[in-house]
């Protein structure tokens, strides 16, 4: 769980992911059980779509560490007799942190076209030694989710995964947020289910590489004391237009800061909150 609010609630929250270097997954056939086929619900989709691609640098305390890319790539593939967006997160460690801590993760999920769940989620983290694979493969049908070796664990409706569920909450409705307003996603995460709750925080200006943005400030609720100090040691911005792209992320924890920017970014779905 450690890793995860180091890692995990950056991507989830502020869309962090992470690079590894191998060929595309074999994708699986999801079958539908008799007598248990259902609708899924319809989930409006106007922030993202295809060809978008996201790209941050990021530091830790005052070095440059890494880069990350969030990319929605071409491709439609389908899984469960349903159409999907492919979404890809890579990032790796780069110069001088490079040589004490080597980060090369991927995260992969493929999301449902038009209910915007997660049909198959692939983790590939190799972080200063840490290695972890992961295939998980959801039957939104059956509201199971098979992990591999044998297990499998049943999901409520609308459940996502780490990467996913950002991608849905981009499509909240964000237009009258009120200063302390909650917003809640359910994440399946490392064989259970991790409720994701952000609070609302208020409106702001932010400069980075790719310029100045008009942003929303969010702040997951974290659990303090294992890797950070405080609740609010966790903060995200994301654009305050249709698109809601990550745009700053910063997290205080015991052992220093991790901050990610904006460095670039196209095939956005709508105009963007640029100021310059």
């Amino acid at each position: 769980m450690k890793r995860i609010l180091i890692s995990g609630t950056i991507l989830t929250a502020a869309a962090l992911a992470c690079l590894s270097f191998r060929s595309e997954p074999q994708l699986p056939e999801i079958s539908v059980p008799e007598g248990q086929v259902k609708e899924l619900p319809m989930m409006n989709n106007d922030a993202f779509k295809r060809g978008e691609q996201l790209s941050f640098r990021v530091h830790y305390g005052i070095m440059d560490a890494g880069t990350a890319t969030l990319t929605v790539t071409d491709e439609e593939k389908n899984l469960g007799g349903r159409k999907t967006f492919h979404i890809v997160g890579l990032g790796q460690s780069k110069g001088t942190f490079d040589w004490f801590f080597k980060v090369r993760d991927r995260y992969e999920t493929y999301i449902d076209e038009k209910a915007l769940v997660p049909w198959l989620f692939v983790r590939r983290i190799s972080e200063g030694g840490y290695k972890c694979e992961q295939d998980y493969i959801f039957n939104h049908f059956s509201e199971k989710v098979n992990v591999g070796d044998g297990k499998v664990f049943p999901i409520e409706p609308n459940m996502q995964d780490m990467l996913s569920a950002f991608y849905q909450a981009r499509n909240l409705d964000l237009s009258n947020a009120k200063p302390g307003q909650l917003f809640s996603l359910k994440c399946f995460v490392d064989n259970e289910i991790w409720p994701l709750q952000i609070k609302f925080i208020g409106r702001e200006t932010v400069e980075t590489d790719a310029g100045t943005f008009k942003c929303l400030k969010f702040r997951p609720i974290v659990q303090k004391g294992r890797v950070f100090k405080k609740e609010e040691d966790l903060n995200v911005w994301i654009s305050d237009d249709k698109n809601h792209i990550p745009v700053k992320g910063q997290a205080d924890i015991l052992v220093g800061s991790i901050k990610m920017e904006l460095q670039s970014f196209s095939g956005l779905a709508n105009p963007v909150s640029k100021v310059n």
